[in-house]
Order: structure tokens, then sequence, then C-alpha cells
């Protein structure tokens, strides 16, 4: 199977059904994107599908054939989400870490659909989930990125 990840084309062997997310990591070695529930809820495997943001773990790589994949490794290429990093690190957002991938990857795709999102529209799209209730930090870096 032939996927585009990160602008480039992978081949991998594996089955249809196969989670992106375990095809990400273990087929390709990119461990930036992380496995947190499993089940699409708290979003620490937030990748970008076509530009959206998408949730890898129960997403099949057969559905991915043929769309631009972009994980966390790549984000910086992005100029957006260069000025996403750059805010999370000086509102110093991550704690433990953990969902702090899929978290960029989300305001990264907040930001690149509302340049200048309202606290609604930011409340909205970060549904990731943080143990570390971080969300404050969040919302502050989504509104630094959006002002630089």
């Amino acid at each position: 199977m032939e996927l585009k990840i990160n602008g480039q084309s992978r081949q991998v062997e594996v089955e249809a059904d196969t989670p992106l997310l375990w095809v990400i990591r273990d087929d390709l070695g990119m461990t930036g994107t992380k496995y947190g529930c499993g089940v699409a809820q708290c979003g620490a495997c937030t990748v970008w599908i076509d530009g959206q943001a998408q949730r890898s773990c129960v997403m099949p790589v057969s559905a991915v054939q043929g769309r631009e994949v972009v994980t966390i490794e790549e984000i910086e290429s992005d100029p957006v989400g260069k000025r996403v990093v750059q805010a999370w690190i000086r509102q110093q957002v991550p704690q433990c870490g953990y969902c702090q991938s899929g978290q960029v990857m989300a305001a990264t795709a907040l930001l690149k659909q509302f340049p200048n999102p309202t606290d609604e529209q930011i409340e909205s799209a970060m549904t990731n989930l943080c143990r570390c209730g971080t969300y404050s930090d969040i919302a502050a870096a989504v509104r630094e990125a959006a002002q630089a």
C-alpha cells in the first residue's frame, strides 16, 4: 500500500484495516503521534488528513490512500504550525507532555481554518483531553499564535 505522509510517498505492507496510528508509529517509526485511549476520544493520536485534524487510532490505513497525511514531525514546516509550537513553548503549556502533539495538530488546524478564533471557536475545536488539565494554557497559546 502506498501512502503519502509528510510530503513523501511511503510503501507499507499492512492489512487494510490496520489503524493509521500503528502504521505511523510501528511501520514508519514516527513516534511523535501518541496512543492514548484507542477509541478516538482523547486526541493524543491526532494527525492531519487532507488538512483536517483526525484521530488516527481508529482510522483504517486504507482510508488514507491517495490522501495527504501530516504528522507532528512535519508541523513546524507549516508557518502556522511553527507559530503554534513557539506559542506552546512561550506559554509553557506542556506538563507531562503526552497529549501535546495531538493538541498542537488540533490547534494548528483550528488556526488555519479560523486565523483569529473566538474563545468559543477555541473551546469547540480543542476537544483533545489533557490529563494535566492545562486547558487555560492551551487556550492562551492558541490566542498567542493567532496574534503572532
